[in-house]
Parts: structure tokens; sequence; C-alpha cells
């Protein structure tokens, strides 16, 4: 239950102020209790950042997979990866892992984050082969990078709104340049 409480509260503060935000005595004050109470369940502060990563990751992926599961041609399932990914950005976890992805961790916190988002970028090899690609676990890096330049964009407040930056997204990765 305390883990939990942690975790949740670790959501928050990254959500709220980025990784400089996640300190052990914020944790210990947003759930109440000792700091030391904290160092009980977490040795470190990229543990904290390991274990969101291994909670909430997978339910993310999962809401992207479902999603892509529901449409039927392999555009289609291109357009829901992208869509899906950018409606997540105002979720809680998505911006703590953002926030996480943005900070400075360990090499194993970042190895941990590095596997499952190539668990998140083998969704769409399937779909990209289907439309003929060469290679396509490049081509879904490349499509990741994308769908990561408009998440930066919609967490930076941008001057377009969230829909355009979406739209544009989507037909830079169904149309490339051409739009």
């Amino acid at each position: 239950m305390q883990r939990g409480a942690l975790l949740d509260a670790a959501r928050s503060l990254l959500s709220e102020g980025g990784t400089e935000a996640l300190t052990f005595p914020a944790l210990a004050e947003r759930t109440g209790l000792a700091r030391s109470s904290v160092y009980e369940y977490f040795r470190s502060r990229a543990a904290v950042v390991e274990e969101l990563c291994a909670v909430d990751f997978p339910v993310w992926a999962s809401e992207v997979e479902a999603a892509m599961a529901a449409a039927g041609t392999p555009e289609e399932r291109i357009e829901a990866y992208v869509r899906r990914q950018l409606a997540l950005v105002g979720d809680r976890r998505h911006r703590a892992v953002v926030a996480i992805s943005a900070g400075e961790l360990d090499a194993g916190a970042r190895e941990k984050i590095r596997a499952a988002h190539g668990g998140l970028i083998a969704l769409v090899v399937e779909a990209l082969g289907a439309l003929g690609h060469r290679q396509p676990r490049l081509a879904a890096m490349l499509l990741q990078g994308v769908v990561d330049a408009a998440v930066r964009r919609i967490e930076l407040g941008a001057a377009e709104t969230p829909e355009e930056i979406t739209e544009a997204a989507v037909a830079m990765a169904l149309r490339g340049v051409r739009g």
C-alpha cells in the first residue's frame, strides 16, 4: 500500500516539476512518511524511476496496442499508433515517463526505459512490414522519432494546439514530407 502511494506521489512530482522535483524529502512530504521510510521501499531515485517504468509503461503500451488492434488496415494501425500516444500526453503516467526520459538517470534505469520503448516500437513494425517497408524496424524507429518530437512539442505548450500537432504527426507518418 505504501509503495503504491509512493509511486503515485512520484508520478505527481514528475508531472508537476520534472525530474528535479522527484526527491525523497518531497516523496516523504507527499505521502506523510518519514524520509527514512521512503528508503525502506526504494534505495535511490533511479529505483523509483525503474519501478514507475515497470508499472506504468506496460499500461500505456497496452492502450496503444488496443487502439491499433481496433484499426483495420496497416495505415489505420499506424495512425492509431501515433494518435493514441499523442492522446496520452496529458496522462500523468505519460508525463512521468516523459519527465523521466528527459532526466539524468543511471545506466540501469536508462536500459529499462529503452527496453520498454523497444516493446512499443515492436507494435508498429508489423504494420510497416505490411505496407512493404524493406526495413520495417528502422521505419518504426523513425516513426517513433516523429511521435517523440510531437510529444515534446505538445509538452512545451507550442504555438500550435495539441490537435494541430497530432494531425501534422499523423500526416508525416502516413504521407511523409508530402503532407
